[in-house]
């Protein structure tokens, strides 16, 4: 049955909110308690703030309906303030842009609910809500005053809109500038990650995913031998090799957890009006609260300073209980790490090396970009031009389709030893650019001896990569199969490599003859590789 809903009562209501709003004010609640008591006596009245149950969040789920109650136009003078009462409901209409200049849509238009009045459903009880933005000691903050048949019936709906309003959906919760948000896009970007995704060699990445999987696969065995359920694991090594990939990938597997999903919690700042010390204990007490999870810090060292480490390991340590907790922690240098953090047992237990890619790893990683532009074994696949979205004429003979054979991949993995997968990426993103754009990059072969240091003799490095590419495809003969410098990719690819080499400090491969390397056979088929995502 609908509680009665009068546009007199309404009237009253907004009248109260009214007259509080335009005097000198302390405490709305009050105002409106006493409103709303003497309004619908025969109603159970119960006061929630909006953060801790977003009613009208609940409903526009799909989980009930909140329909807007209408009332009799009327003006009201109060204090020399007239206030038209046009509608039950005071809103702002706020326009909200896209997330970027990329998406089609305009944005969207949202209302800001200042004061509102619904006429709320939830399974068989019917409520009215009211929601107001008032005045609480010297500060706003919008609350809710749900109005039901029973106290029972009120807390039945607050339970539900309360687990809903605090679980995540499609989220990931975020640590910021002092406070937990909950980030739908990051969520989009892990659902892109996979293990298949992760170079690496064959046992790391087994290892990996094995103490996740054990991990929380293991609550009873640890509480069989009495031994806290919590785990930590550093991850560690140069920037660009995959640690971020691994930890996206990792996300994504404990999001398809099934029955029961298992939340991420990232943090990206401690920083805080309040203090790092605040937001330590703020992280905890949410990781706490979303047991069992995963907890990630990333750049480890950067976050927990002098300032900090004692709160930080007191916390870890866990007076309170942190069972449920895998804490990861990525960082660029392991030793800037404090030995009470990297060394301590039952802390962070289990460390992995993201080193530089081998020439295996690079292969694979080359073979990625191959089936990236669309190529197989039988075509050429999608033009570069394609890939970059840009416009051309497939019938012009001076516009060719832009060949990115099997056989390049090792020659490119050859020449790009010391590289990290993001330097390879770079090359890449900075060879379909240049070729894109037309520049005429791809006839800059690189012959200036000069230019490229003097760090290593040229002539034992460039019979090393001679030994090494006829090792790589199986020999090679001069006068058979196409020359590599034949490919437009690989003679820009050069170019940008040698660019990329000049930026590296200590690197060990320099004063290359890159227009000298050999010649390989078009029939080579090589290494096969899955796909990789972007690191």
């Amino acid at each position: 049955m609908r509680p009665a809903s009068s546009a007199t009562a309404d009237d009253s209501i907004y009248d109260a909110f009214c007259n509080n709003s335009s005097a000198p004010r302390i405490n709305s609640n009050v105002v409106l308690t006493s409103a709303l008591r003497k309004e619908y006596p025969n109603l159970h009245l119960t006061i929630t703030p909006t953060y801790s149950s977003n009613f009208l969040g609940f409903a526009s789920a799909g989980h009930a309906s909140a329909l807007p109650a209408s009332t009799t136009p009327t003006s009201i003078s109060i204090d020399f303030v007239t206030c038209d009462a046009l509608s039950s409901n005071l809103k702002w209409r706020c326009y909200i842009p896209p997330i970027n200049r990329f998406s089609s849509s305009p944005g969207v238009l949202v209302d800001d609910v200042k004061f509102g009045h619904y006429i709320y459903t939830w399974r068989e009880y019917e409520y009215i809500l009211y929601v107001v933005e008032g005045a609480h000691g010297f500060y706003d903050e919008e609350v809710s005053y749900l109005l039901g048949p029973s106290a029972a019936a009120n807390d039945a709906l607050l339970l539900a809109a309360g687990s809903y309003r605090h679980a995540l959906h499609q989220e990931i919760l975020v640590f910021k500038n002092g406070q937990w948000s909950k980030n739908h896009q990051l969520w989009q970007e892990v659902q892109k990650s996979n293990w298949d995704d992760v170079i690496l060699a064959e046992e790391m990445k087994k290892s990996i995913k094995g103490e996740m999987e054990k991990f929380f696969g293991s609550q009873e065995r640890y509480k069989r031998l009495k031994v806290p359920w919590k785990r930590g694991i550093i991850y560690y090594g140069p920037p660009g090799n995959g640690k971020t990939i691994s930890i996206k990938a990792m996300m994504h597997t404990l999001s398809l957890y099934s029955p029961n999903p298992i939340p991420s919690l990232y943090v990206r700042s401690l920083t805080s009006v309040f203090g790092p010390e605040y937001s330590i204990q703020s992280i905890f007490r949410q990781a706490r609260s979303q047991a069992p999870c995963l907890l990630v810090f990333e750049d480890l060292d950067s976050l927990v300073t002098d300032r900090v480490r004692s709160y930080f390991l007191n916390e870890v340590d866990g007076l309170e209980s942190n069972d449920g907790i895998l804490m990861v922690g990525s960082t660029n240098h392991l030793e800037r790490l404090d030995p009470g953090i990297r060394k301590r047992p039952s802390r962070f237990d289990r460390k992995f090396l993201f080193d530089l890619p081998d020439e295996h790893e690079r292969i694979l990683y080359c073979e990625y970009w191959r089936r990236k532009l669309g190529a197989d074994d039988d075509t050429n696949g999608k033009t570069i031009r394609e890939e970059m979205g840009m416009e051309y004429d497939k019938d012009d003979d001076d516009d060719p389709d832009i060949e990115f054979p099997h056989l390049l991949c090792k020659p490119i993995a050859s020449i790009t030893a010391g590289f990290s997968f993001a330097y390879i990426q770079e090359a890449f993103v900075a060879s379909l650019l240049a070729i894109a754009a037309d520049d005429g990059a791809g006839d800059d072969v690189i012959t200036d001896e000069a230019a490229m240091g003097a760090k290593l003799d040229p002539e034992d490095f460039l019979a090393s990569q001679l030994q090494s590419a006829k090792r790589q495809v199986g020999g090679w003969d001069e006068g058979e199969g196409k020359g590599l410098d034949e490919y437009l990719l690989w003679r820009v690819m050069k170019k940008q490599v040698r660019v990329l080499r000049e930026e590296l400090e200590d690197v060990e491969f320099e004063n290359v003859e890159w227009n000298e390397l050999p010649t390989v056979m078009a029939g080579d088929t090589g290494h096969q590789a899955e796909s990789v995502s972007d690191f």
